[in-house]
């Protein structure tokens, strides 16, 4: 007579191959967000305020040479100079249909996971769009050895990355916002730098960043953080893709070699919202059948100088073609 087995002698279907369903919810890791909390934010604005927010926005004069006078010279005039930057709103926002019979059959609660869900997109989303300011700005740094780069002004990078981030480029960086641009730093005396972790890479893999920490922090490689040097206090992040043009920070250049970053100073990029994002309830449809859970806000987030003169511009991004 013949083996009855699980395999062979029960149907793939019905009571005995009933599945048991655990009663742990596994959910998928989302990437870190890192953005939002280093823009500013207005505070003055909400609802019944108008679509946009105009920040006046003074330049420095220019400085003279010699400002001595003779007995019957006038003083010289310089002009004020006072232009101003819109921030224009925008609706944002993302939603997750359901059925009621889904949710009456279902073991877990259906509402509860979509809801969950829908916050990690939320600040997904605002990541990205924060990220998306950084990136706005007109002045751009590209690796193109371990100790050259070719930068632009136009707010296009130049040429295709040659090398990643090092010890040397964090130092260059530095002294282009203190030096050229006189970008104050966020703390009183650090810039930031938000760099995707293959940028980061580059700095802790240079023989110099492993010197110089040995002695004054010998937990970073234990740790595997930059931490702080070069007057820059570093933030890794793993949200984005593998193209210049994709959302977030990204592995760009030949071969792939470089980690996208931004280095900043003091009130690089603000929020401007008329309403805050949050999860609302769809007026259920069809008879109470049909559901949605979604997000929904109406902000934007935007660099404060769009120019790439000394005093205004806070931002180098470190990019590829």
């Amino acid at each position: 007579m013949p083996t009855f087995t699980w395999a062979s002698g029960v149907p793939n279907t019905g009571a005995l191959k009933t599945s048991y369903l655990s009663k742990k919810l596994y959910m998928a890791a989302i990437a870190e967000c890192v953005f939002v909390e280093h823009v500013s934010t207005e505070s003055g604005f909400g609802k019944g305020a108008g679509e946009s927010v105009t920040y006046p926005r003074i330049s420095n004069m220019t400085e003279s040479i010699d400002y001595s006078l003779s007995e019957t010279e006038r003083i010289p005039e310089k002009a004020h100079t006072v232009t101003g930057k819109v921030v224009t709103v925008s609706e944002f926002g993302a939603a997750v249909p359901f059925t009621s019979f889904a949710r009456d059959l279902s073991q877990f609660n259906l509402k509860n996971t979509v809801q969950m869900k829908l916050k990690e997109d939320m600040r997904l989303a605002l990541d990205i769009r924060a990220c998306r300011a950084f990136k706005q700005t007109l002045y751009k740094y590209v690796p193109t050895g371990a100790s050259s780069a070719s930068t632009a002004t136009n707010g296009t990078a130049p040429t295709a990355a040659l090398a990643n981030m090092n010890v040397y480029h964090a130092g260059a960086i530095r002294d282009i916002l203190y030096d050229t641009f006189k970008a104050p730093t966020v703390d009183g005396s650090n810039y930031v730098g938000i760099f995707r972790t293959k940028g980061l890479r580059g700095i802790k893999d240079d023989p110099d960043w492993e010197f110089w920490n040995q002695y004054v922090n010998p937990q970073a490689k234990f740790n595997s953080e930059v931490g702080k040097m070069e007057g820059i206090r570093f933030v890794e992040s793993n949200h984005g893709g593998s193209a210049v043009t994709a959302g977030g920070l990204n592995i760009v250049g030949t071969g792939s070699v470089l980690g996208e970053g931004v280095i900043f100073g003091d009130d690089a990029v603000v929020l401007v919202e008329a309403l805050s994002p949050t999860l609302r309830m769809a007026v259920p449809d069809d008879f109470d059948r049909r559901q949605a859970v979604a997000w929904y806000g109406i902000y934007e987030f935007s660099i404060v100088w769009d120019t790439a003169s000394a005093g205004e511009n806070r931002i180098v991004h470190v990019t590829s073609t």
